[in-house]
């Protein structure tokens, strides 16, 4: 390994082309075989704002970005006031000259260049990726490939502009290497679809809210490829009702929101648990409370989700870290909603959600939903008390059943009951699927580990990438739980066995990861961060070696 890296940041105003200009870059880098990593940051407006995406490529695998640069690409004078120093000594500026204006950088007229071509003003992104792809080596059939390929539309006119663009731009200063893995890019929402999926989703119901959107975009666009059904009711509210009538029907269903629409669907929850009803939740994060900071990142919601809805009952909470976590857990995570019937919870945040990874999608260790069926014998109990509290199920059309579904509590027929001996048994029974789940998840799969360090680094979610980079660089134990309800205390006792300090790593004001473990008996030592931004590599290492000085 030769430690080869290659940071790019793209900044623009908010309809510059910003996003598609760092995807088609990042694309262009993993089908030289290099691993890259893609971060977008933009405020919520549709146009006008700052919008930056930082493509980071190594000959190495990466899950994160880092601040440092080797290479600025300014579509405006903005970008390089807030970026430009964060260009490494030998980095290079790349901008627009149009209009006669100059910087200490190399300069292309790539306004000039769309103009004269009476090509859309939007292509000024593929001048600019012209410009950064000849800079840096790479042939113009490399990047006419990229472009054919992965731009939805005008194609003609975006190659027009990017050979003019490449032809102005001076001889390459940089050489990009080629890599060795010319692995799939995903995005931490399509590859949670794509789990959700493979598992056995029937139907995805959802209202968008910013980051979980992109989920129902996508599945609205590959739905009958996929042979999923998609819907876009009229709030939340709807979407988890929907979800939930498809389970009673027998259909796996799965919806998703953030925090906002998670607190709208609190009541349905609760619903979920009383009724026994399979349910999937994806719950992005975003920086809170209320509207709080849409198009950012945090992660504060797992008190909120751990503890949302009323009454007692047994839930699952995961939470993946990259792109492959996030397809694998929302497939074990309709899996266990369909074993148990209860609501399970995959906690991502816009971190995980709208960042691109470079990863394979292991769907050969995908588990399939699969239920407790009734087998027809005697008379139907859809809540019949079993020893693990998992009931057999039975669907509305079966002639042999009478298939009740209710929010009140019931006997074992779903007849409604207020004897109180029936409620102490029946609350019982639901609770001992906790106990089932808890056994179950609390085991050396459900808490990533690396490394055997006595100062351990725990991270959960979306601080995978920053955090398993910092550790491995600085020689700290890597603990990571994916489960975060029921807390694999077990589990979790055993990783940090030995260690003699306990970092942890959010991106939370409070330090919620950080509780969970502390209630274990250990002492740990927080570092937050709650500016609606993510940890970069550079900033946690910093960050790190300040606590541990």
């Amino acid at each position: 390994m030769s430690n080869f890296e290659f940071s790019v940041l793209f900044g623009g105003r908010a309809g510059d082309g910003i996003r598609q200009l760092g995807q088609l870059w990042a694309r262009l880098l993993a089908r030289r075989g290099l691993r890259v990593f893609l971060y977008d940051d933009y405020p919520s407006l549709i146009r006008g704002g700052h919008n930056f995406t930082v493509v980071r490529a190594a000959d190495f695998p990466i899950l994160a970005h880092r601040e440092r640069i080797n290479l600025l690409v300014a579509l405006n004078e903005e970008t390089l006031q807030r970026h430009q120093e964060n260009l490494l000594p030998q980095g290079l500026l790349l901008y627009d000259s149009s209009g006669g204006r100059e910087f200490s950088g190399l300069g292309v007229p790539w306004k000039e260049i769309v103009k004269e071509l009476s090509a859309p003003e939007i292509t000024r992104n593929t001048a600019a990726l012209a410009s950064a792809a000849k800079l840096t080596g790479i042939p113009f059939e490399e990047l006419a490939a990229t472009l054919e390929k992965d731009l939805p539309r005008a194609r003609e006119v975006n190659l027009e502009v990017a050979r003019r663009a490449y032809v102005a731009t001076p001889e390459p200063r940089l050489e990009l290497p080629q890599g060795a893995e010319r692995l799939p890019t995903f995005f931490g929402n399509e590859a949670a679809a794509l789990g959700a999926v493979a598992a056995g989703l029937r139907l995805y119901v959802a209202y968008p809210m910013t980051p979980a959107s992109s989920i129902l975009h996508y599945l609205a666009q590959h739905a009958e490829a996929l042979g999923v059904t998609v819907i876009h009711p009229e709030n939340e509210i709807a979407a988890v009702l929907c979800a939930l009538g498809a389970a009673a029907a027998g259909a796996p269903a799965m919806t998703g929101t953030s925090g906002g629409g998670f607190a709208l669907m609190v009541e349905a929850l609760s619903l979920a648990g009383q009724a026994e009803l399979p349910l999937l939740v994806v719950e992005s994060q975003r920086p809170g409370p209320s509207t709080g900071v849409p198009t950012y990142t945090a992660q504060a919601d797992l008190d909120f989700v751990t503890y949302a809805g009323h009454g007692e009952f047994p839930r699952v909470v995961l939470a993946p870290g990259d792109a492959e976590e996030a397809f694998l857990l929302a497939a074990k995570g309709l899996s266990l909603a369909w074993s148990y019937q209860v609501p399970v919870i995959l906690l991502m945040d816009k971190h995980v959600s709208e960042s691109l990874f470079h990863q394979e999608l292991p769907l050969s260790r995908v588990p399939r939903v699969s239920f407790r069926a009734w087998e027809g014998q005697g008379e139907y109990q859809r809540y019949a008390f079993t020893e693990d509290g998992v009931s057999p199920l039975a669907f509305p059309g079966d002639p042999r059943a009478v298939v009740k579904v209710t929010s009140y509590e019931h006997d074992s027929y779903g007849i409604t009951t207020e004897d109180p001996e029936a409620i102490s048994r029946m609350q019982e029974k639901r609770l001992r699927k906790g106990e089932g789940l808890r056994q179950a998840l609390d085991g050396p799969e459900m808490v990533r580990t690396e490394g055997e360090g006595e100062v351990a680094l725990c991270v959960w979610g979306s601080g995978r990438g920053a955090g398993l980079e910092v550790a491995r660089r600085l020689g700290l134990r890597y603990v990571q739980p994916l489960v975060l309800e029921p807390f694999p205390e077990k589990t979790l006792r055993a990783r940090l066995s030995g260690v003699r300090r306990v970092l942890v790593a959010e991106t939370n004001a409070t330090g919620q990861l950080a509780r969970r473990i502390a209630a274990l008996g250990l002492k740990t030592e927080r570092i937050l961060k709650y500016d609606g931004r993510p940890f970069t590599v550079d900033e946690l290492e910093r960050r790190i070696k300040e606590v541990l000085r």
